[in-house]
This record gives C-alpha cells, structure tokens and sequence, in this order.
C-alpha cells in the first residue's frame, strides 16, 4: 500500500470504477482534470499516472510533460479511446511508459500497473547503488585491541541499533571516521537499504544545495532537468555526511529542518518531499569553538549529536601501530603483487614511538611506500620517511608527555613533509593522507608563510 497512484480521467463513472479496483493494492487520488492533476501533484508524491488522452480542460501528452517537471521520476500510462498507432507513438515520445486503448480489460489495466511500478523500483534501486561508495561492511577490518579502541567499537555497536537516531563522529584526520560511519550502517536495521555519502567540504557552496536536495528544471541556468537529490536516493538508508563541519552558514538550518521532520523541498520547487533516512555525520573540527564563533549552529549541533562517537588519535592507541602496520603491509603487497618479508627491529621500533598526526591513513601510505623502496625485502629505518627517524618531540614513548603542544607537532610536521617535497603540497598531501584542500587549509591555519599560495 505505499505507492501511490494519480487517475486522472473526466469520466466520472469509469474514474470511479478504476479507482475502487486499485484501491484494493494502492493508494489512488482522483483528478477531472489537468489543474486538479498539477494541483494534486504539487502536494503529494506518486509513483505512478494514470491520464485519459483528451480532458476538459488540456491535453494528456501536456499534462504529462508538466507531471514530468515536477517529478521527473514518474512514470505514466496513456488511456485513450482512438486506437491510432500515432497516437501511441505520440504517447511513448512524450515519456509514456505504456497505454490502454478504451475500454479495455481489468486484468490487464492490474497487470501493467504492477509491471510499471515494478520498473520504478528498479529504477530506484540502480540510482541507489550507484550513489553507493563502496567501503567496508562492518568493524572487522578495523584492527585494533587497545583500551581506547574497543571502548569505542563497542559504542558504535550499540549505537548502530537505534536504526533512525542522528550520530556525530568526531575525530582527527585519518583515524577511519567513515569506516565507523558504514559500520554503523552495516550492523543497523537499515543495512538493506542504501549507503549515500556527501563530503561537505569538497563541493563548491554553490552546488551543494542541489547536490543535497535536488532541484527542479529551470531552477538555475544550468538545471535543463529535474534531478533528485542525494537525500531522495538515501531513502531508506543511511546518508553519511562527512565534514559536516564545512557545512556553509545558509545550509545549516535547512539541514536541521528535514533532520527534525524528515521532510525537504528540492531547490526552485513548491513541493514537500519525504524521506526516511538516518543522518551520520562526521568532523575532524572541533565544533564547540565554530559555535563560539558564530560559524555552526548550536541547535543543529545537538541534534546531530544524539548519539556521539569519538575515533581515538593514533597515538592514543599505540600498542595497535604495528599490528595495523603489519595489516597495512599484507594489503599493499597483495594489491601491488609483491611479496614482503615484514619490518626490521629497528623500523618498528621507528614506527611505534612515532606520534602519527596523519594517523591510520599516513601509516598506510608510509608502508606503501616503504614496500616499494624495499622491494620486497625486509623494510629498514631508511626505507621510511626521515621525519620518522629524526629526534623530535613525537618520538618519546607513550605517557611519558610531549614537550610541545599537539597543534605545534602538526605544523611541525607538516613543515618537514613539505620541506620534504620541495613546496609540492600535492605529493605533501599525498604523504600525510590528506586531500591538497586540507593541507592548504593547515598552511593557511598554521600561517607557513613559505608555503602559501605557491604553486604545487
């Protein structure tokens, strides 16, 4: 009974007697005539329209284009009483899925109805996996047995359970936040349905209100056609949005609004739209000092927040470095067909008093890269980058305390991995495993003068 179907036809009796055999199945608004049709359609979502060919008041192949424009998923079948080939070719290049010639049987009236619904569903389901990103299924490849670490996958078990509460993931850059987004959305009773990502920092502001909500034709120069957004397509599921804390001033309250009512408008259109999804986002910010200054909502910060999760720094979990290592390096190998012979005494050693500021992802890519310079072989302290090997305040055991403060260790060592690179904030971003707008982003923050607004 959830979809919902659109008979239009101004004949009273036959309308009638449709009406009441489809509504054994679904659910049926009437309309006499084009204006009530668009009126309806304005106001409700259908999945389906039924339209008689000639209507008091226009033309059914119009009325389908206009339906056509307000929800450019929906699909139509044609009744008409003229049986002209041309008008059925007429009625399918209009965007017709099917048509009826009157009068026509009542078997077969059921029988394309459920065909055509069901090529909705189809359509729906490809347009959902394709906005799927592939990433792992659950916790079991996040590696780990330290204290800070379990503590935290077993919050996000239990979290995962509560199928429809908003979650904040909040961590450093690297620690895996969208590996515990998925996971929470793997072991949740949405895994069945759809896995959307939006990264609120890698679409221009401009964009990302279509991108989010979708938009109507002729919303925007560009918008030559209705196109649904990733909140439609995460319908049923889990919309992951990461770097919510990039997310522009002018969008914050929109998102709390269909966060609170799960309800949205595409951009340039009149119509409420609703959905059904749970909200995870995640931030390496620290969202408490943006509301300070004005930059993020305090109420849309707690209404993400209902559930919190916090992913522990790398350095804060130092007995699973060498482990993940060891993951990192079987991985490699066996994605670039390489066969390893694992870490010398020394490169482990090198590798766990190591602070790690990029964390998880920067021990990846260092073992990447090890792997290759090894050759196979046995990775040595001159296989790693010299950061690692250099004296510097990160390289003190743990609990032992850093004689500097964690934002003078970043900069620090962003400074040496672009001294490293010569200026080159691409292969620098690369080694840190972060994206070139982040890296730009600390240059700009730790005010390295030296590397601002230099080319690479």
């Amino acid at each position: 009974m959830n979809e919902r179907i659109l008979l239009v036809d101004d004949d009273d009796t036959l309308r009638q007697t449709l009406a009441e055999v489809l509504a054994r199945h679904y659910q049926v608004d009437q309309a006499a005539g084009v204006a009530e049709a668009l009126d309806l359609a304005r106001h409700a979502n259908y999945a389906l329209a039924l339209l008689d060919l000639r209507l008091p008041d226009g033309d059914g192949l119009e009325l389908l284009g206009r339906l056509q424009e307000i929800d450019d998923q929906l699909l139509a079948v044609v009744m008409t009483a003229y049986p002209e080939v041309r008008t059925a070719v007429s009625a399918l290049k209009a965007g017709a899925y099917d048509y009826l010639n009157k009068p026509f049987d009542l078997d077969d009236l059921r029988s394309l109805v459920r065909r055509a619904l069901e090529t909705r569903n189809l359509r729906d389901e490809v347009a959902r996996l394709r906005a799927a990103i592939p990433t792992p299924a659950s916790l079991d490849e996040m590696i780990g047995s330290s204290t800070a670490f379990t503590t935290m996958l077993d919050m996000t078990r239990r979290i995962a359970a509560a199928a429809r509460t908003p979650v904040l993931i909040r961590g450093e850059s690297g620690t895996g936040k969208e590996r515990v987004a998925h996971a929470i959305h793997a072991l949740s009773p949405r895994a069945a349905g759809p896995w959307v990502t939006l990264n609120c920092s890698a679409i221009a502001e401009g964009l990302l209100e279509s991108e989010m909500f979708g938009h109507e034709k002729g919303a925007f120069t560009d918008a030559v056609a209705s196109k649904r957004g990733l909140l439609e397509l995460a319908d049923g599921g889990t919309l992951f949005l990461d770097e919510v804390g990039d997310l522009s001033p002018a969008l914050q309250p929109k998102l709390l609004r269909v966060i609170e009512t799960q309800a949205f408008r595409r951009v340039g259109g009149q119509r409420e739209r609703a959905v059904d999804v749970r909200f995870v986002a995640a931030t390496n910010r620290d969202l408490n000092e943006l509301i300070r200054q004005g930059r993020f909502r305090e109420d849309l910060y707690y209404r993400l927040n209902v559930a919190g999760i916090d992913v522990p720094p790398l350095r804060e979990r130092r007995q699973d470095i060498l482990p993940l290592a060891r993951h990192f390096l079987d991985r490699a190998a066996s994605v670039m067909g390489l066969r390893h012979r694992g870490l010398t005494p020394a490169a482990e050693e090198r590798l766990a008093a190591y602070a790690w500021p990029g964390n998880a992802r920067e021990l990846r890519n260092v073992l990447e890269r090890a792997l290759i310079l090894s050759g196979g072989d046995l990775i040595r302290p001159d296989h790693l980058p010299r950061e690692l090997c250099a004296e510097a305040p990160c390289a003190e055991p743990e609990h032992s305390g850093f004689s500097l403060p964690l934002a003078d260790m970043e900069a620090c060592h962003i400074r040496r991995v672009l001294d490293l690179c010569k200026g080159n904030k691409t292969k620098a971003a690369g080694l840190l495993g972060i994206t070139r707008l982040t890296l730009r982003n600390k240059v700009k923050q730790y005010g390295l003068r030296e590397f601002q607004d230099e080319p690479g």
